[in-house]
């Protein structure tokens, strides 16, 4: 049986001195290649798990596993790498370099990552699969040589979806990532995005507070079925 790309098991963490602010996750899966949206408000503890999916925040009590590694069996050098190699992260406010270009932007994880970086060069040269995927999710062919600080808001976007997705990570988390778009530029960037996500047999958990997304997704979750955010003693 092929291990599902993401699966929290009795996941438990508390921040210390946070106004006893805690999490748990019983039980949640992804599937291998499945996309699934996380509703959630402001506030209701969707940083914090994200951060503990993708291994930036360390779990205590239960198992964060992706693909049947546990990240609770790295440690944090170990962790860095995995995450680097297996997850894409699409960020609410991208993360682009302002002053690097489109090119080096997208590049960036594969300097951690030697396994993905082989997997993008596979038939012809990383530079190759950086022009194609951007023009795959219409990005202008010279865009690559641009600074990301002079692209507008909708193509930075779109090469914060390329980075997530360059040498195939079998597993994309975003968050938020169509907040600052209209209507009818989200449904554009998401066929798009799912396109991409198909060829590349990737799975994705997105997190939003817009429920209009739904019906593009395979599956959605509130937050609130899967996560409790219990008082704990300061």
């Amino acid at each position: 049986m092929t291990d599902p790309a993401l699966a929290l098991t009795d996941l438990r963490f508390a921040w210390p001195g946070r106004d006893g602010f805690a999490l748990r996750c019983p039980d949640f899966a992804l599937g291998q290649g499945e996309t699934v949206l996380l509703l959630g408000e402001s506030g209701s503890g969707k940083s914090t798990l994200l951060s503990l999916i993708c291994g930036i925040v360390a779990a205590g009590p239960g198992q964060v596993r992706i693909g049947g590694t546990d990240l609770g069996a790295l440690r944090a050098g170990a962790r860095d790498r995995f995450r680097a190699e297996g997850i894409g992260v699409i960020f609410q406010q991208f993360n682009l370099l302002p002053y690097a270009s489109v090119a080096d932007n997208i590049l960036l994880p594969l300097r951690f990552a030697p396994q993905r970086r082989a997997r993008a060069a596979k038939g012809g040269c990383v530079m190759a699969e950086v022009q194609r995927l951007c023009a795959a999710i219409g990005l202008p062919d010279d865009i690559v040589t641009r600074p990301a600080g002079r692209l507008s808001v909708g193509q930075q976007q779109r090469v914060a979806v390329v980075r997530a997705l360059i040498g195939q990570p079998p597993l994309i988390v975003a968050d938020e990532p169509t907040s600052a778009l209209d209507a009818a530029t989200q449904d554009a960037f998401l066929a798009l995005l799912f396109g991409q996500l198909r060829a590349a047999g990737a799975a994705l958990l997105m997190v939003s507070h817009d429920e209009r997304l739904a019906p593009r997704f395979d599956r959605t979750v509130h937050l609130r079925d899967i996560v409790t955010t219990p008082r704990v003693a300061a």
